[in-house]
């Protein structure tokens, strides 16, 4: 692991109206290695979320740089973003997001046709598979429960082969077990593809799975040597 993905320079960001303005990222500077899986953690309100919209693209920072898988993100439309994010990003997130009237094989395959895929349904049939499910294909979300939900979110997120993987409180919504078990299924398939992976957690047990930990306490973030302030999300 020695390339980095994700790699944030000097960012900046403000958020709010013009009345009521708050610098939320302060001169932020992060790098994500290949294949490297780095947990965000921290209290409530400390920027984490803010720190992962950016890298993700959902956030535009007023300056620095915010380069993810060889391309400039500040540099990009939102249309370009968007297209970006759909091939090279895959999220999970605490609430799963299915769509409720499409069953999972198709919740899992919307992705792929959005890209093009043209074998989109042979391809969400063997994330599926790879993720246990392979007997529930037809269910809807409603059939499913909490950690099979997770599972086929789990499987559209990983369907297009994206190079980062992104995940926000994946095991919040489940029980220990359970959360285990997803936690387990993430870690295993990330470390199998080389995937980057950057998760967002309150879990100290779940972040000391990952290779490295981004701690954001009191308006600070300290990332191995890097450190840069931010403010309250």
């Amino acid at each position: 692991m020695s390339e980095p993905v994700i790699a944030l320079d000097r960012v900046n960001l403000t958020l709010g109206s013009a009345a009521s303005q708050v610098q939320v990222l302060k001169n932020v500077s992060l790098s994500v290695l290949r294949g490297e899986a780095v947990g965000i953690v921290g209290p409530s309100g400390s920027g984490k979320t803010t720190l992962l919209m950016v890298l993700a693209g959902l956030e535009r920072p007023d300056n620095g740089s915010v380069e993810v898988a060889g391309a400039r993100l500040d540099r990009m439309s939102e249309d370009e973003i968007a297209r970006f994010r759909g091939r090279n990003i895959g999220f999970v997130f605490q609430s799963f997001h299915l769509i409720a009237n499409m069953t999972a094989l198709e919740n899992v395959a919307v992705p792929l046709e959005l890209a093009g895929t043209d074998d989109a349904f042979d391809r969400a049939r063997a994330e599926l598979e790879a993720v246990g499910l392979k007997d529930r294909l037809t269910h809807y979300p409603g059939q499913l429960s909490g950690g099979e939900q997770q599972r086929v979110a789990i499987a559209r997120a990983l369907a297009p082969e994206p190079a980062i993987l992104i995940a926000d409180e994946p095991t919040g919504n489940l029980d220990q077990d359970t959360g285990r078990q997803i936690a387990d299924l993430i870690f295993d398939t990330q470390k199998k593809r080389g995937t980057s992976f950057v998760l967002v957690t309150h879990d100290a047990a779940l972040a000391e799975r990952c290779d490295r930990q981004v701690r954001v306490r009191s308006g600070e973030v300290f990332a191995g040597e890097a450190t840069a302030k931010v403010a309250a999300e």
